[in-house]
């Protein structure tokens, strides 16, 4: 996932969490908690502002080492504060709605869930891209969401 924060001076913090350490990722199931990584994407995808500030917690502490979680604030987080999934973890969806599709014959599975990766990808072309790759480019025709 990334993890966007957009300052008041609108300079863009912009972290991806398929750069984290092991290390990192355990600190930020830490300060969440002992919620699993697994549970911490869903929130992400979710737009939970805990999870989103954590993951950029875990960054920040790259070069503020004494850097605490409670001390990480976001103003405006709901106006600021993004998390979009990446062309990884799109082709992983659809890799699992494809072979739930294929099982079924249908493409409808597919079709149900493209409104929301589209909504929730970094860049849409990778959902093209990730159909194109599995032989399903007939179902990139939909129409346009909101960035919201």
């Amino acid at each position: 996932m990334i993890i966007t924060y957009t300052q008041a001076d609108g300079t863009v913090e912009r972290v991806s969490t398929l750069d984290l350490s092991a290390i990192e990722s355990a600190d930020i199931e830490a300060v969440m908690g002992g919620t699993a990584w697994r549970v911490l994407e869903d929130q992400l995808r979710g737009q939970d502002p805990t999870a989103m500030r954590a993951v950029l917690w875990a960054f920040r502490k790259r070069t503020e080492p004494d850097l605490k979680f409670g001390d990480v604030d976001v103003p405006g987080w709901r106006r600021r504060l993004k998390a979009r999934i990446e062309r990884e973890e799109i082709d992983d969806v659809l890799e699992n709605l494809m072979a739930e599709a294929l099982a079924a014959s249908e493409d409808s599975t597919i079709e149900s869930v493209l409104p929301h990766l589209r909504k929730l990808a970094e860049d849409t072309g990778d959902i093209e891209a990730a159909l194109n790759a599995l032989g399903k480019g007939h179902l990139v025709t939909a129409p346009a969401v909101s960035e919201d």
